[in-house]
């Protein structure tokens, strides 16, 4: 399978978290982790991730939070296709952006099945 087909794959999942952060401004930020963990191999969906998580940080007058989200968006546009991308890493600037992490076994299921269909 090519990356363009995992990207194709995986972005209803991703969309799916995207939509639910903006419903829910409490724990919005909880989905755009998740939609960062889903997408992250894909630079399409890790780009869009991380660009509505530097909206997030403008949105909340973040402006350390901006910052981090500009650095990882120039890393998710210049790194992710050629594989430089910690595994389960969350994208949030309360975590180092070279820090692998477990993923949830759910999440690991959709990826496992966009990945191999």
């Amino acid at each position: 399978m090519t990356m363009g087909s995992f990207a194709n794959n995986i972005r209803p999942y991703v969309q799916a978290e995207l939509d639910a952060a903006a419903r829910d401004p409490v724990n919005g930020f909880a989905h755009l982790e998740r939609a960062h963990v889903l997408g992250q191999a894909s630079t399409r969906e890790h780009v869009r991730v991380h660009w509505r998580m530097l909206c997030w940080a403008w949105r909340e007058r973040a402006p350390g939070a901006w910052f981090g989200q500009l650095f990882r968006l120039t890393g998710a546009a210049t790194k992710t296709f050629i594989g430089l991308v910690p595994t389960g890493n969350t994208g949030g600037t309360n975590v180092s952006p070279f820090r692998p992490m477990p993923v949830e076994r759910e999440l690991q299921d959709i990826i496992d099945r966009a990945r191999w269909p």
